[in-house]
């Protein structure tokens, strides 16, 4: 079998089922013409080219030499296959453990197959939901692939999904050029920051795996953690039992050594998305000329959601703690940036000792007290 498979076994996910799952499941795009959707693909590119120099002459951050990682638009499909290839490279080493400790025990082979399999599905229906929400994404950890192109240092590439991206211009009755180009600054931001600071995507990884090498490995003890956070999120609760505070399904699966790496990675993740938000409201103005009114428009947009059954897996997902990064994330660099400037600012770029802790997030003055106090003295 070729693919995303790899080989004849599944293994602990239907990589290839994942993507057939999605795919069949994903909804349509809004309705555009050949030639329509011909100049939105052309103008998504040339808004991420001019982006680039947009984005770097802001931030101070990087060259055009920098900038080695591929600009794909894409479809719904392309965007589910492009992320189904980046969660194979990460859940590797996780995946392969849990497979050697079912594999040891009887019928574990069979239960492999089946296993995989229902993981594919399920994997599957939940990239389908996504994949009709996400409007770009810098792929951090993306292989190469024949049709999938990445960075030559180490994997990456900016997906930017065009039929999204239509279909929110259209919702909020936006400039759609303005729009397409405020999207463009937003995603080209995250992609400066990890071409420009190389050691941010090993670091990342680094947290990820070591994330994952705390899981419990044990098939059935991480079933049941599945079963448990479902039976929560669905108010399915034991009656005595006391609530979970409203943690979401990746809060509820995890040791306390995990609680420790999360916190950081939280961190890492606020000060990238609230710095994307603040670059892209600072360069907005000079040359969105709508950007005001599409920034309050998207901001009701975040906040208002869309139906319960979005709102549950909005929540399942945790995908209501990444919109508090967002705003907690641009409080902490437009804080610093007042304080010490852009310049003092991109001292968070240095090492990984540099980079805020969770608590430096709520609290910007410590971060710039502890990263500028002796220097400044």
């Amino acid at each position: 079998m070729t693919g995303f498979g790899g080989t004849a076994s599944p293994g602990m996910v239907d990589w290839n089922l994942a993507v057939a799952t999605a795919t069949r499941l994903v909804r349509p795009g809004p309705d555009v013409s050949r030639d329509e959707a011909r100049a939105v693909v052309a103008e998504l590119r040339r808004h991420a080219k001019a982006s680039e120099e947009h984005v770097r002459g802001f931030t101070r951050m990087g060259t055009e030499e920098t900038h080695d990682t591929p600009v794909l638009v894409v479809d719904r499909p392309g965007w589910v296959r492009a992320n189904v290839a980046g969660f194979r490279e990460i859940l590797k080493p996780l995946l392969e453990k849990m497979q050697e400790r079912r594999g040891g025990g009887p019928g574990g082979a069979v239960l492999g197959a089946v296993g995989g399999k229902v993981t594919g599905v399920e994997l599957g229906m939940l990239l389908s939901f996504l994949s009709s929400r996400v409007l770009g994404q810098y792929e951090t950890f993306a292989p190469a692939g024949r049709d999938l192109p990445a960075g030559r240092n180490g994997g990456g590439r900016l997906l930017l999904v065009a039929p999204n991206i239509v279909h929110v211009e259209r919702e909020l009755d936006v400039d759609p050029h303005d729009f397409r180009l405020w999207v463009c600054l937003h995603e080209e931001t995250h992609r400066t920051q990890f071409t420009a600071v190389p050691w941010l995507r090993d670091h990342l990884e680094g947290e990820i795996q070591s994330f994952l090498a705390e899981t419990d490995v044990d098939p059935m003890t991480f079933l049941e953690r599945i079963r448990d956070a479902a039976q929560s999120l669905a108010g399915g609760r034991p009656e005595g039992e006391e609530e979970d505070g409203g943690r979401s399904f990746v809060e509820l699966v995890q040791t306390p050594a995990q609680r420790e790496i999360l916190g950081r990675l939280t961190a890492v993740m606020s000060l990238l998305e609230g710095h994307a938000d603040y670059v892209m409201d600072g360069v907005g103005p000079s040359v969105v000329p709508t950007v005001a009114e599409i920034r309050e428009k998207f901001q009701q947009r975040r906040a208002k959601g869309a139906s319960r059954l979005d709102a549950a897996l909005r929540k399942l997902l945790g995908l209501d703690a990444k919109l508090r990064q967002y705003r907690d994330g641009e409080r902490f660099v437009r804080a610093v940036v007042e304080q010490v400037g852009t310049d003092g600012f991109n001292r968070v770029w240095t090492s990984p000792n540099t980079l805020p802790t969770k608590a430096e997030i709520a609290k910007p003055a410590d971060w710039v007290a502890r990263v500028h106090g002796r220097a400044e003295e």
